[in-house]
C-alpha cells in the first residue's frame, strides 16, 4: 500500500507532470511563434496584376484539355493601382473555402492552413474554412470538418499533416471529378485550396478546369520535401525556387548524417551509407552534402551525363566507337566508389560517410533500359489482354517466365523483340531481390518504387566484391602512421629502418603502405626470409605480425534511409515563414478571383523583405510524360541544374571533402532545427549559393 501511495505521489508531483506532459516548452514556443508577414499582407486590400513579361510555352495537349485556364498569366499580389468599392466589398464578403492535403507530409503544411485561416477571418469573421479528411478521398467522399481557431492554434508551426491527415488518391476520372464538385457545391464553397506536390497540383489544374463553369475556384500550393517543384520561365526567371518542406527535411537529414560523421571519425570503423529521399531529383542529396561535407555524395543528374574518358580514348586508338562509354553502369559506379575508399584507407581513414539519392538507379544505363522496357511490356499487356499485368501474373516466377517467353519469340514475333535474349541474360545477372523489385507493381503515378528497393545494398554489394579483388591484388591496404610503426618497433627492440624498406613500398612516408606483393602472412614471411631478416624455420616476429594485421582492411558498412523522419520533422524558421505566407497568398488569389493558379513566393533566395507573393498558371507548367506506359499531362519535375552555382561549388569542393590526404576530415556540423533564439541558416544553402549574381 505504501509503494502505491509513493507512486501516486510521484505521478501527481508538479515536476513529474511537467516533464512527462505531451506538451513541452519547445512545443509551447512553436505554437506561440508568429511568422513574419510579407509587407502587403499587413495592408487592408490587394490587387492581382498580370505579369506578361514572364513567358511560358504552352503544351498542345494542355491547350486542348485545359482551355479555360491555359491562358492564365503570372499574377503579382500588389498594392499598386486603384481599388473599386466593388473590389473592396468582394474582399470582405463572407466566404466558404475548402482545403485538402494531398500526398506525403512536408514540414510547414499546417502553417499554410493557418495563413489561409487567419486571412480569411481577418476580412470576414463569419467566413468558414472546411478541411477534407485523409486527403483527396475526403473531397471525393464528402468527409470533412470545419477548421476552428482552437484546431489551428494547436497545429501552428508544427510538423506533419495530422490536423486533417492526408492520402494519395488521384482525382483522375470524370466520376471522381463530379463527386468532388458535388461535395464543394453542397458546402457552398467559393474556392478549394490543394496542398500537394507535382501530381497534386496537376489535379488542381484539372479540378480548376472542371469547376470553372460552377464558379468554384481552385488554387494549388507547392509541397514536396524532394525540392523538385521549381518554376523557371522560358527566359530563365526563377518564380519558385523550391517547394515548402525541402529546407526542414534537408536540415533533419543533415543533422543525422553529421552525427554519423562524428561516429565514423571517432571509431575509425564504418562507412555509413545514407540513402535520402528523392525518387527523381537529387536536390536533397546536394543540400545535405553542402550541409555536412560528407565524404562522398552521388548526384544522379551528373551520373546521367557521365562519360568514361578512358573507354573513349581506348576506342579512339582502336578506331572504333564505344557507345558504352556514355552514361554510367552499375559496375563502373562501384569502381568509382572503391577508388575513394582505397585512397582514404592509404591515409588510415578506413571509414567515411556516403550520401546517395533514393532514385540513383534511374540514372544507371542498364537499369534505365530495364525500367523503360518493362513499363512498355506491362502497358502493352494491359491493353492487349484488357487485364492488369500484376493481377494476371501475381507471382514473380510467372512474371519472369513471361519475360523469358518474349525473349524466345514465343510471344513477340518481331525479329527485334522488345525483350531479347541479351536483356534476359543481363536481367538474371542482377541480384534476385532487385530483379523482383523491378517487377513489383508501380506506384499510383506509374513510377518504379525505388524506396522499396535496397539501392544501397545493390551498390555496396558490388563495392565489397571489387574491394575483395583489390585486397587480393594488394591495392586495398590501410596506411600505418610512421610514428606508430617506429613506436611499436622500438618498444620491441627492433630496428625500424632495417625492416621499413622490406615491408613497405613507401618507407619514409608519413603513412606507410605494405607492399602489394604482401597479401598474407605467408607472403610476408617469404619477403622477410628472402631479405635475410628471419630464418624460414622461425615464426614471424610478433610486432611485424601486429603491423601486418593493422594494414589489412575490414570493410564494414552501416546503411541508413532518411525519408519519413524528414518529411515528418518540425518546420524550420524558413518553412514556417514560407508556408504561412503561402496560405495568405492563396487567400489573396481567391479574393482576386483567380483560379488554376499555384500560390508561390518569388525571391525566396533573397532576404525576407524582398519576398513577393505571386500566382503561377499551373496549366503552363504541364507537359506530356509517360506514366504506366501511357502519355499523360503532368507537371514536369525540376532536376538538379549541373550549371547552377550550388552544384558547381559542390563539384569544386568534393575532392577536398574526400580528404584522401594527411589532413583532417572536413565534416561540417549543421545546427539542429531549433526554435528558441536566432538560427544562422534561414534559407537552404543551395538557394543562397544560387542567389549570387555575376561580379559587377
Amino acid at each position: 500500500m505504501g509503494s502505491e501511495l509513493e507512486l501516486d505521489y510521484l505521478l501527481n508531483h508538479p515536476i513529474a507532470n511537467n516533464v512527462i506532459s505531451n506538451v513541452n516548452s519547445e512545443t509551447i514556443d512553436r505554437r506561440l511563434f508568429l511568422p513574419k508577414k510579407i509587407q502587403i499582407f499587413s495592408k487592408k486590400y490587394s490587387l492581382l496584376k498580370d505579369q506578361p513579361q514572364y513567358r511560358f510555352s504552352s503544351d498542345k495537349e494542355a491547350k486542348k484539355i485545359l482551355p479555360d485556364i491555359i491562358n492564365n498569366k503570372v499574377q503579382k499580389v500588389t498594392l499598386n493601382g486603384p481599388l473599386s468599392e466593388t473590389q473592396k466589398q468582394a474582399f470582405s464578403s463572407k466566404r466558404n473555402l475548402g482545403v485538402v492535403f494531398s500526398g506525403g507530409p512536408a514540414p510547414g503544411g499546417h502553417n499554410v492552413v493557418a495563413g489561409l485561416y487567419d486571412e480569411l477571418k481577418k476580412y470576414n469573421f463569419g467566413s468558414k474554412l472546411f478541411g477534407f479528411l485523409l486527403g483527396p478521398d475526403g473531397l471525393i467522399e464528402s468527409r470533412y470538418i470545419e477548421i476552428t481557431k482552437e484546431l489551428v492554434d494547436i497545429h501552428r508551426n508544427m510538423g506533419g499533416f495530422s490536423m486533417l491527415q492526408t492520402g494519395r488518391t488521384k482525382i483522375d476520372s470524370k466520376g471522381k471529378m463530379e463527386s468532388s464538385l458535388k461535395t464543394c457545391m453542397n458546402l457552398e464553397l467559393d474556392a478549394l485550396v490543394v496542398i500537394g506536390g507535382d501530381d497534386s497540383n496537376t489535379n488542381a489544374a484539372f479540378l480548376a478546369q472542371y469547376f470553372k463553369a460552377s464558379g468554384i475556384k481552385v488554387i494549388g500550393v507547392p509541397k514536396t520535401i524532394d525540392g523538385d517543384i521549381q518554376v523557371t520561365t522560358d527566359d530563365g526567371d526563377v518564380l519558385c525556387a523550391t517547394s515548402f518542406g525541402f529546407h526542414s527535411a534537408a536540415r533533419a537529414f543533415s543533422q543525422n548524417i553529421s552525427n554519423l560523421a562524428n561516429d565514423g571519425e571517432s571509431t575509425v570503423k564504418y562507412w555509413h551509407v545514407c540513402k535520402v529521399m528523392g525518387r527523381v531529383a537529387s536536390h536533397l542529396t546536394l543540400e545535405s552534402a553542402l550541409q555536412t561535407h560528407a565524404t562522398l555524395s552521388l548526384i544522379g543528374e551528373e551520373l546521367a551525363d557521365y562519360v568514361d574518358q578512358d573507354r573513349l580514348e581506348k576506342a579512339r586508338k582502336n578506331k572504333t566507337i564505344d557507345y558504352n562509354a556514355f552514361g554510367i553502369t552499375l559496375r563502373h559506379l562501384s569502381r568509382l566508389i572503391c577508388d575513394v575508399i582505397v585512397k582514404r584507407a592509404t591515409f588510415g581513414k578506413n571509414y567515411g560517410v556516403m550520401i546517395i539519392p533514393e532514385g540513383i538507379l534511374e540514372y544507371i544505363n542498364e537499369i534505365q533500359v530495364f525500367i523503360i522496357k518493362l513499363n512498355k511490356i506491362i502497358a502493352e499487356y494491359n491493353t492487349i489482354h484488357d487485364l492488369d499485368f500484376h493481377l494476371a501474373l501475381p507471382g514473380l516466377t510467372e512474371k519472369h517466365d513471361y519475360l523469358r517467353r518474349i525473349s524466345q519469340g514465343m510471344i513477340d514475333k518481331n525479329p527485334f523483340p522488345i525483350w531479347n535474349i541479351r536483356d534476359d541474360e543481363l536481367f538474371n545477372q542482377l541480384p534476385s531481390f532487385f530483379r523482383d523489385g523491378l517487377l513489383v507493381e508501380r506506384d499510383l503515378h506509374g513510377n518504379f518504387q525505388f524506396s522499396q528497393v535496397k539501392t544501397e545494398k545493390i551498390i555496396m554489394d558490388m563495392v565489397k566484391e571489387y574491394l575483395d579483388v583489390l585486397k587480393e591484388q594488394g591495392v586495398y591496404k590501410i596506411g600505418i602512421k610512421n610514428t606508430e610503426y617506429k613506436s611499436i618497433m622500438v618498444a620491441n627492440d627492433m630496428d625500424p629502418d632495417l625492416y621499413a624498406g622490406v615491408i613497405f613500398r613507401n618507407p619514409g612516408a608519413k603513412y606507410l603502405l605494405v607492399k602489394k606483393i604482401i597479401i598474407s602472412q605467408k607472403t610476408l614471411k617469404q619477403e622477410l626470409v628472402s631479405n635475410e631478416l628471419m630464418d624460414a624455420g622461425n615464426d614471424i616476429p610478433g610486432p611485424i605480425v601486429e603491423l601486418f594485421l593493422k594494414s589489412q582492411p575490414k570493410f564494414k558498412t552501416q546503411t541508413h534511409f532518411y525519408g519519413y523522419n524528414g518529411r515528418g520533422s518540425a518546420p524550420s524558421h524558413f518553412d514556417c515563414n514560407y508556408t504561412y505566407n503561402l496560405g495568405m497568398t492563396a487567400f489573396h488569389l481567391i479574393a482576386g478571383n483567380a483560379t488554376g493558379q499555384m500560390a508561390a513566393i518569388r525571391n525566396l533566395e533573397m532576404d525576407f523583405d524582398q519576398w513577393e507573393p505571386i500566382g503561377i498558371p499551373i496549366a503552363k507548367l504541364m507537359h506530356l510524360e509517360e506514366r504506366k506506359g501511357k502519355l499523360e499531362l503532368v507537371i514536369e519535375k525540376s532536376l538538379v541544374d549541373l550549371n547552377s552555382n550550388a552544384f558547381r561549388v559542390y563539384k569544386s569542393l568534393r575532392k577536398k571533402w574526400v580528404a584522401a590526404d594527411l589532413g583532417p576530415d572536413h565534416y561540417r556540423q549543421p545546427a539542429p532545427i531549433r526554435f528558441a533564439g536566432e538560427t544562422e541558416e534561414d534559407r537552404p544553402i543551395t538557394l543562397v549559393l544560387n542567389s549570387i549574381g555575376p561580379e559587377k
